[in-house]
């Protein structure tokens, strides 16, 4: 009887050991995504101010939000970036990798797009914000060279200040998309490509026929991380404009920021948080489903 309940214990201890390895990386995920969204989600039904108690008010936060005129306007942004983020960072990444994959000279053609990835988004959006402001670097040059009429208040008039935002956060984002690109290329196997040569496909036709179809499964994965991304678009936008002027560049995220630490309406805050991580969520589950469906 004790030989049986020995075997049984060591059986169920077997069975039992590839989740006890799962046990770190799940404490990680309760501590810090699990719980601060739940903890998000309650205080959204709250008039929580940051101090003081936290009172109920169900669905006040929620109600307030869908009246608020600013929402409109931030959704259209967001909509901006996420387009914007899929055509620039991710067009001009698989470009530049395609162009300098086989290229003699390729590691210093890529070497200008993959040290900005290096920077943080503060340091970007601080130099960005220096060439665009109405006196600066960019204004100067174009009168300098006779092109005053190109002269523009970059940051002040929408929806030309979220684009140019959007042209600063390309400069950076570019660079992660050009390694993965890279990657993809890279495991591309050479024979069908040789075949396709020998069968007379070059330059457009070989590269939309042959390279573009093998590239599927990492152009997945690049065009997920910058939806997810653009979507929580956040630090570039506050640096540069602050969502200004007049709330006119704001993003979900500095619409929640603003309304959390600035105005100190933290449940109102939480109710903006909890809306803009449905919306990656639906996102995400929507476009995975789409692709992997096609594929």
């Amino acid at each position: 009887m004790t030989v049986g309940r020995r075997s049984a214990g060591r059986r169920l201890l077997g069975s039992a050991t590839p989740f006890l390895f799962l046990l770190p990386a799940l404490a990680l995920v309760g501590i810090l995504l699990l719980y601060p969204f739940a903890r998000s989600a309650y205080l959204s039904f709250t008039d929580y101010k940051g101090i003081g108690a936290a009172n109920w008010v169900g669905l006040d936060n929620y109600r307030n939000l869908a009246r608020d005129p600013v929402l409109s306007r931030t959704l259209t942004n967001t909509m901006l970036w996420v387009v914007g983020t899929l055509i620039l960072p991710v067009g001009l990444g698989l470009l530049v990798a395609v162009l300098s994959y086989n290229a003699k000279a390729g590691s210093i053609l890529r070497l200008p797009f993959l040290i900005p990835y290096a920077l943080s988004g503060t340091a970007i959006a601080t130099v960005w914000q220096f060439m665009l402001i109405r006196d600066g670097a960019l204004n100067n040059v174009l009168d300098a060279i006779g092109l005053s009429s190109l002269a523009r208040p970059w940051l002040l008039n929408p929806p030309l200040n979220t684009w140019s935002m959007i042209i600063a956060s390309t400069w950076q984002a570019v660079g992660v998309s050009v390694l993965l690109f890279l990657i993809g290329l890279q495991v591309i196997p050479p024979e069908p490509i040789q075949a396709a040569r020998l069968d007379g496909a070059d330059g457009w036709r070989l590269f939309r026929d042959m390279t573009l179809p093998m590239l599927a499964p990492m152009t997945i994965v690049v065009v997920g991380i910058s939806l997810v991304n653009s979507l929580k678009t956040f630090d570039i936008v506050w640096i540069m404009t602050q969502g200004g002027p007049y709330r006119s560049s704001e993003t979900l995220a500095v619409m929640m920021y603003r309304e959390t630490f600035v105005l100190f309406k933290h449940g109102y805050g939480a109710a903006i948080a909890v809306m803009l991580s449905v919306i990656v969520l639906a996102v995400s589950l929507v476009y995975l489903n789409r692709t992997l469906r096609n594929t």
